[in-house]
């Protein structure tokens, strides 16, 4: 749905002209996973799905929120009586956005920046992202409304703070100690370039996607749910790594002082921790060699990330492991292909060189579905522009 449909759709909805169109994208994780929230180094893309929030002010404190891919499903809510339950939908990322939106600026009534202060409104959700997929769904409604909110109230506010906003919304009202890393991209993706994220310090540089390569996105249609499930174990289990080392993070561990600890940590600890660690080092030298366009350096590195996700994290499926398995065939060191994502599902992503992405399709849509039952959803992607890039 484009933002002309959107903003009729609303209006049909709510019966009035929306005064805020905003639009977020997903992300694509070129390589870099279970490194972000351990201040370490990630390779995200902003694509081309994503995210609308269409907006209008109402003149009291209540929240309406339609859904429109979710067969119009609404929630409605007080700004000064927003309360959570067990059951995590939705609703919760828009409730916990407001959350962390007031608690940014400390109080409900308080102008900002001598604009106006919060208030009500009427809200449509429209996205394209595959709902569990891997590719952000959440992080990209939270950077849209963020967008569409700070507009409809004048607020003045970069990506950075956008992107806090919404992990704060995710970490604390929905559940997911997600890293930054989601909401960062989708707030300043820009066109045809993948950011290289330093997590520690949210220092960011950007490097050019070869023209002679497509990201292309294979969605395994094994559903996951981060929440509730082994993600936030993982966390856990790279904390106590961490604290092992007397160390804030993963980020101040060398390989070398892991190895050499090797004896004294439980095995899985020192499993996650080692894919934390070369992870991040993988990361940089995928910057580099495709700063240099050294196509055979970034394969090996996607190959060898996959792996490390797999067996010493192990956050894939066998459906994933057959998808990678499958393209790495068709493409060999001409491309890259792994998982991408939290794991337990999801998304594989490859570059592909242009001559072989049909290929790819082909040979996707002919086995995966006779191997495992299930259908894959290929989708040929373009590195687009973040909502706080505009």
């Amino acid at each position: 749905m484009d933002e002309l449909k959107i903003r009729d759709r609303f209006k049909q909805l709510y019966q009035v002209e929306a005064e805020r169109v905003a639009y977020a994208p997903g992300r694509v994780n070129i390589i870099g996973d279970h490194t972000d929230y351990n201040d370490g180094f990630v390779l995200p893309a902003a694509i081309d799905m994503g995210t609308y929030v269409v907006a209008r002010k109402r003149d009291d404190l209540r929240i309406n929120v339609i859904a429109n891919d979710l067969n119009d499903e609404r929630v409605s809510f007080h700004l000064d009586a927003i309360s959570f339950d067990e059951h995590v939908g939705w609703g919760h990322y828009v409730k916990g956005v407001f959350q962390a939106l007031l608690s940014h600026f400390d109080s409900l009534d308080k102008p900002i920046d001598n604009a106006g202060s919060i208030q009500g409104c009427d809200l449509l959700i429209s996205g394209n992202i595959p709902q569990g997929a891997g590719l952000s769904s959440s992080a990209s409604l939270e950077i849209a409304l963020i967008k569409a909110l700070t507009q409809l109230y004048d607020i003045q506010m970069d990506g950075i703070s956008a992107a806090l906003i919404g992990q704060q919304a995710e970490n604390v009202s929905v559940g997911c100690n997600c890293g930054i890393m989601d909401q960062l991209i989708s707030a300043l993706g820009q066109d045809n370039q993948a950011m290289l994220l330093d997590c520690q310090d949210l220092s960011y540089r950007y490097v050019t996607l070869a023209d002679s390569l497509r990201v292309v996105v294979i969605n395994s249609n094994v559903q996951r749910q981060l929440v509730g499930s082994e993600y936030n174990d993982r966390r856990e289990q790279c904390n106590q790594a961490a604290q092992f080392f007397n160390q804030p993070s993963l980020r101040d561990v060398s390989i070398q002082d892991l190895e050499a600890a090797k004896g004294d940590l439980p095995e899985l600890i020192f499993k996650r921790a080692r894919h934390v660690i070369l992870e991040s080092k993988r990361t940089l030298q995928a910057f580099e060699a495709l700063t240099i366009g050294d196509i055979a350096k970034m394969s090996q590195l996607m190959q060898d990330s996959h792996a490390s996700l797999r067996d010493d994290f192990e956050v894939t499926t066998t459906e994933v492991d057959y998808l990678v398995d499958c393209v790495s065939k068709v493409i060999g060191s001409n491309g890259g292909v792994r998982m991408t994502g939290g794991g337990f599902g999801g998304c594989v992503v490859a570059l592909v060189p242009h001559g072989l992405v049909d290929v790819v399709k082909t040979v996707v849509e002919r086995d995966y579905q006779r191997e495992t039952g299930l259908k894959a959803d290929v989708y040929i992607c373009s590195a687009k522009v973040g909502a706080f890039s505009r």
